[in-house]
């Protein structure tokens, strides 16, 4: 059975009274892991409710909790005297759902396992609602490592700040980290070898995003140009965000690019980096980066040039691993990422000595002495110098 690294910690919280909610990006395997925590659930009292099926939703359309707890007893033959898990999937779908949780939960021996694909959803009802009552945990696409699990790869755990560059693993990864910068992570996509299918795939996960999570936010006459705005944005990861140009070009409100970005943010579609800063009259204060969080999504979306592809897929693999920023000065000068405010990295496709120098240089103005090179295609420098780190070895 192919599992997540998140799946311990889940397994963990299991055994805690709180509200276990698991959220992320559709396709991400949510519904699988919570088949299999409820699998570990020595019990038989436990019952597994899709709320993607309208039948199933009836029941939460009571007004009276207690009685929706009553037939929840007789339908799925459920024990009162004995501990309920109660594992409900795409909570989104009702929305009165938070209070008959939160009325539940006070009144009754129930562990709920839940899922959702909107962190705007789970954070403006299920806050309020579940303060203090809620863990709430984020599945990603799958990062290299667990890529490499679902290809049947098995390596022992590493520390990508402390490798030493192996020709040997590079020629055995290589062509799968090729695949893994074109296709992304989405399981469904990796676990096919097919070309074709892998695209299928991702446009799958495209509409079904659009046609289903995004309307259920926005008005769906502006469907079109909701896709148009996704196009523009992925054809500028890795940039500075510049809501004027993007309106611009879109001929819409500022407003709205504003408020469409944090949505696609909020549903996990894409993430924005801040700036740090230090020094305002010399450097860029405000602006924000953006990038997607799937490669294989930004390929079918955008012909970005191969620099900024990579860029991508190494936020994606950095995202989880630690707090991201970016610095820049108003000259253009820029350190790509920032890694906990201690550590600095420059992403090139190759690199040399002179890329380690400049990011040194350029890493004195944040008292940062840890400068590392991210590259994807090694040379001698590279491979020989333990400030440079291959893309592979992060996972």
């Amino acid at each position: 059975m192919l599992t997540r690294n998140l799946f311990s910690s889940l397994l963990k919280h299991l055994k805690t009274k709180q509200a276990t909610v698991i959220t992320g990006m559709r396709r991400t395997g949510k519904t699988t892991c919570l088949k299999m925590l409820l699998n570990n659930v020595e019990s038989n009292n436990k019952v597994y409710i899709d709320l993607e099926s309208i039948s199933n939703r009836i029941i939460f359309e009571e007004n009276n909790y207690d009685n929706i707890f009553r037939q929840l007893l007789l339908l799925y033959n459920l024990k009162e005297d004995e501990k309920i898990y109660l594992a409900i999937d795409e909570i989104q779908y009702v929305k009165n759902l938070p209070g008959i949780v939160k009325y539940l939960y006070d009144n009754y021996n129930i562990k709920f396992l839940l899922t959702g694909s909107s962190s705007y959803y789970i954070k403006n009802l299920f806050s309020e609602s579940l303060s203090g009552r809620k863990k709430i945990f984020v599945l990603n696409t799958l990062d290299f490592g667990e890529f490499l699990t679902f290809k049947n790869v098995s390596l022992p755990e590493s520390d990508f700040l402390k490798n030493k560059f192996s020709k040997n693993l590079y020629e055995k990864l290589k062509i799968l980290y090729a695949e893994f910068l074109e296709y992304g992570g989405f399981p469904d996509v990796v676990l096919t070898d097919n070309v074709e299918e892998k695209k299928d795939i991702l446009n799958d996960i495209l509409d079904s995003y659009l046609m289903i999570d995004i309307k259920n936010f926005v008005d769906f006459q502006d469907a079109s140009n909701i896709y148009k705005l996704i196009k523009v944005i992925s054809s500028r990861v890795s940039n500075k965000l510049d809501y004027t140009k993007i309106a611009n070009t879109l001929n819409i409100s500022k407003t709205t690019v504003a408020n469409y970005i944090e949505l696609f943010e909020s549903t996990f579609f894409l993430t924005r980096v801040d700036v740090l800063s230090n020094n305002p009259d010399k450097e860029i204060i405000k602006r924000q980066k953006l990038y997607l969080n799937d490669n294989g999504l930004l390929n079918i979306l955008a012909d970005v040039p191969s620099g900024a592809k990579f860029e991508n897929l190494i936020f994606t693999q950095l995202r989880t691993k630690g707090e991201l920023n970016y610095y820049s000065l108003k000259t253009g000068r820029e350190i790509d990422f920032v890694f906990n405010k201690n550590i600095s990295f420059e992403v090139k496709e190759t690199s040399d000595i002179l890329d380690l120098f400049k990011l040194s240089k350029l890493s004195e103005n944040l008292n940062i002495s840890k400068n590392y090179l991210i590259y994807l295609n090694p040379n001698k420098i590279s491979s020989e110098n333990k400030n440079y780190i291959w893309g592979g070895d992060i996972r």
